[in-house]
């Protein structure tokens, strides 16, 4: 005798969000949780963007700089790399930069940055400012001009500085990253604020903020599922939106990806460590809800890519 799964039929449904202009990608359209093909549909499966520097970053680990060392100068060529050897579909440019509290690099040689890698691409583009209000107000308004009708992803765009980005957006035609610190109330105001500026729905895209594995990660998975119970099963269009999670920079900063095998044998091989961490972390995220995610290692992308392809097969078996 047959068993036959319960079912449960979702009343909402994840809004569709398109970026890119030479090629382009669209996530989201989900109309049950996350790889549940059985009782509904996921019509684009999650993506993976690469993401490059606009500077060389010297506190990264061995293992992380490796495959990108000879292009990690420049980030057209960095950019490239990802793409011709690497196979990447999506592009983040992270303009860490930028950072007052840091290398404080102006604003104008960020935008510089961010034109010449949209023009020596064709696959689509996110750029991430450095996470200061003022600093991104100011970078990514002129990122979204320079880069008019390229159609990025642009982000994080926080409350404090929303109206600044979002009006950019709405006039050059760009996709912004709703950023808000692993809230769900706060992501549902935010939503709405963009959503009274008049960035259309079609523009926008949640970043729950993530920590890396073993850094909080269960705190936004737990965010992220609410997020999408809220949506199927609640209709709260408000939080019918794709996710992106931005794990790569969370991941490898963390002392146990860093740490060497001398410092401390009992860790093992750093390398297989780091991208243990990131895959992990990834497929966390993806099992929560994540719409796109932001990686840095190949080998843990790889990992990530098989986890997606394996899982949307064996789930459209079943539902067959």
């Amino acid at each position: 005798m047959g068993i036959e799964l319960p079912r449960i039929q979702y009343s909402g449904r994840i809004r569709e969000v398109t970026f890119g202009s030479k090629r382009k990608v669209t996530i989201g359209g989900e109309s049950c949780y996350p790889f549940y093909l059985f009782e509904g549909g996921m019509p684009n499966p999650p993506r993976i963007a690469m993401e490059i520097y606009d500077f060389t970053p010297e506190d990264w680990p061995e293992a992380a700089m490796e495959p990108f060392r000879d292009v990690m100068h420049d980030p057209t060529l960095w950019a490239r790399k990802c793409i011709e050897e690497y196979g990447a579909e999506i592009i983040c440019l992270q303009l860490e930069g930028t950072d007052p509290n840091g290398m404080n690099r102006p604003s104008q040689e960020a935008i510089e940055i961010s034109k010449a890698v949209a023009d020596s691409i064709d696959v689509p583009l996110i750029v991430w400012g450095c996470g200061d209000e003022e600093k991104d107000a100011e970078t990514l308004r002129g990122v979204c001009e320079a880069c008019e009708g390229r159609n990025l992803l642009v982000g994080p765009v926080l409350e404090k500085n929303y109206t600044r980005i979002g009006a950019a957006a709405i006039a050059y035609r760009h996709v912004v990253a709703a950023s808000t610190p692993i809230d769900i109330n706060l992501a549902k105001q935010l939503n709405i604020l963009l959503g009274n500026l008049g960035v259309p729905d079609s523009q926008i895209i949640m970043d729950p903020t993530t920590g890396g594995l073993g850094y909080g990660i269960e705190y936004t998975y737990s965010v992220m599922e609410r997020m999408r119970m809220a949506a199927l099963v609640q209709q709260d269009d408000m939080l019918a939106f794709p996710i992106v999670c931005n794990l790569a920079k969370e991941v490898w900063k963390v002392k146990e990806a860093k740490i060497s095998e001398e410092e401390d044998p009992k860790m093992g091989d750093p390398k297989e460590r780091g991208v243990a961490m990131e895959a992990m972390t990834a497929i966390l995220l993806l099992i929560a809800g994540a719409d796109l995610l932001i990686m840095r290692h190949p080998e843990a992308i790889k990992k990530v890519k098989g986890f997606i392809a394996e899982m949307m097969d064996k789930e459209v078996e079943r539902g067959g």
